[in-house]
């Protein structure tokens, strides 16, 4: 086999209409289609359509492995849920960016990973999809990780500075895990940053959340009970959770440094 490439989007917030998944059967006739999915893989040939394109317009993740070492992770996410200014300050490299959409704002990491196993990609988006509800709930740690992966690609200069470290780093979730590897990120890099990173809060306690709502205008509290009713179902609350965080960031990574990139970077 000369090459391999395996593309992967996922449909999270709903369900693809039967029009929508005719135009994708247009594009691919040895594709998998579902109402939320579509998958496939080339030996010879290659995606007749922009990847980007497609998430944009139909899907809100995208994974796609090539087996010469390119892997590619995107997001889609609603521009009325994130401060898309406060998530482009803190990757301003090459290798993860950031960039708006019409009504949504793209996150898309890539990386060229060396390795002698073979990979058909097919259990990445499993593993790594639930990263984009962390960030909708603001947590940001997968960012921070695509930052060192740029650190990591010498994508800055020694007197570049550096966004708050966030909690959490030293204890990892699965799928941050997960990104670590998929992405090929150096572990040291990880070690050396999670040293000075507190342990991951307890998050929004009810009393500040109950506080923040009372001084809300009332067409705001009426637009998020609209959103929470018509949300799918159990995404209700990472509104609520979402509009708080955009209020009250977790990590401000637009307002403080630590510092220069430290020489063991």
């Amino acid at each position: 086999m000369s090459e391999y490439q395996y593309y992967d989007f996922k449909a999270i917030d709903r369900a693809l209409t039967k029009a929508e998944m005719t135009a994708l059967r247009s594009i691919s006739t040895r594709a998998v289609i579902t109402s939320t999915s579509f998958t496939n893989h080339y030996e010879w040939g290659d995606l007749k359509a922009d990847p980007l394109k497609l998430l944009a317009e139909y899907f809100d993740a995208f994974v796609y492995v090539a087996n010469w070492g390119t892997r590619e992770l995107c997001f889609r996410l609603p521009q009325e849920l994130v401060d898309s200014k406060q998530l482009k300050a803190m990757l301003p490299g090459k290798t993860v960016s950031v960039r708006s959409s019409g009504k949504f704002v793209i996150v898309a990491f890539e990386s060229e990973v060396e390795s002698d196993d073979w990979d058909n990609g097919a259990g990445w988006m499993g593993s790594l999809m639930s990263l984009r509800s962390d960030l909708l709930r603001g947590d940001f740690r997968c960012l921070y990780l695509g930052w060192l992966l740029c650190v990591q690609n010498e994508e800055f200069s020694g007197d570049a500075l550096e966004p708050l470290v966030p909690e959490g780093l030293r204890k990892l979730s699965a799928p941050l895990d997960s990104l670590v590897e998929f992405l090929g990120i150096d572990e040291d890099l990880v070690e050396v940053a999670a040293a000075v990173s507190a342990p991951l809060s307890a998050g929004t306690s009810r009393k500040e959340l109950a506080a923040w709502i009372r001084d809300l205008a009332g067409k705001d509290k009426d637009d998020l009970l609209v959103a929470a009713v018509s949300a799918p179902a159990n995404d209700g609350g990472t509104n609520f959770c979402t509009a708080f965080t955009i209020k009250t960031p977790l990590y401000p990574l637009t307002a403080q440094y630590r510092g220069v990139l430290p020489k063991t970077f």
